[in-house]
């Protein structure tokens, strides 16, 4: 074994310098390969140990983030799963409407675990602008292609974007809330576990004051949030072990 061999196997430290190593490298990835991509799209880089505020580097301004914002909510489910996977040219939609092409490729280290996610995110309107006026140029007596019915959106990722904590936590709670379909002041008990698990599911206790403004936002303690998840835990685990039990 050479000596940069035995740093990357030996326990914290050799795992800390590989770390570097690996964010380094793909940093002045971001810097080389962000220059060259068209202005309608963006190259950033998480680095996973600093989540939940991970970008570390950033090349373009598609969806108006800056190094030190946080991951979106997809990647921040991802986190909570400890499932990182690569994702390529997957659709996302934008609250104001733009859609995007996007890819995330998870690095690894030695040992197989997720340690950065490279991004790109491509703004869709200006390739479907040029198609438009390309097809009236080469055909202009043909009639325009009817608009996209609503339902074509079906299969877009609704992808959130937020430029700090505060507003991710916002729409990740407004999101789950959603889901109930229930105003918060008629919301039985089960309507607000409900919601708990959803945003446990999704990473959102790892947000700064997560229990705080989930108490806010359903009008309950922090404690009984606690509770919440307690309760949400030994369910699962009740779940777990009837699972294993034979038949």
């Amino acid at each position: 074994m050479t000596r940069s061999q035995s740093r990357i196997t030996d326990a914290m430290g050799g795992r800390l310098d590989e770390h570097e190593l690996l964010i380094g490298l793909m940093e002045s990835l971001v810097d080389a390969l962000g220059p060259i991509l068209p202005a309608s799209s963006e190259m950033l880089l998480h680095d996973l140990s600093k989540l939940p505020n991970s970008i570390v580097a950033i090349h373009g301004n598609v969806t108006n983030r800056d190094v030190g914002d946080p991951a979106t909510d997809l990647l921040l489910a991802s986190a909570a799963r400890r499932d990182f996977r690569t994702r390529i040219g997957y659709e996302t939609k934008l609250p104001d409407g733009r859609q995007l092409r996007s890819s995330t490729v998870i690095v690894r280290d030695s040992c197989g675990d997720a340690v950065a996610a490279l991004c790109v995110n491509s703004d869709q309107a200006v390739w479907a602008d040029l198609s438009r006026i390309a097809g009236q140029m080469l055909a202009p007596h043909l009639p325009e292609p009817a608009a996209p019915h609503e339902s074509a959106s079906v299969g877009h990722t609704e992808e959130i974007f937020a430029t700090d904590v505060d507003e991710l936590a916002l729409q990740l709670i407004e999101k789950a809330t959603a889901v109930q379909g229930v105003p918060v002041d008629l919301m039985r008990k089960r309507h607000k576990i409900a919601i708990v698990r959803e945003l446990s599911n999704g990473g959102f206790f790892m947000l700064k004051g997560a229990a705080e403004k989930a108490a806010s936002a359903l009008q309950v303690s922090r404690f009984t949030i606690y509770n919440y998840l307690n309760e949400i835990s030994e369910a699962d685990e009740q779940s777990t072990h009837r699972m294993k039990e034979p038949s």
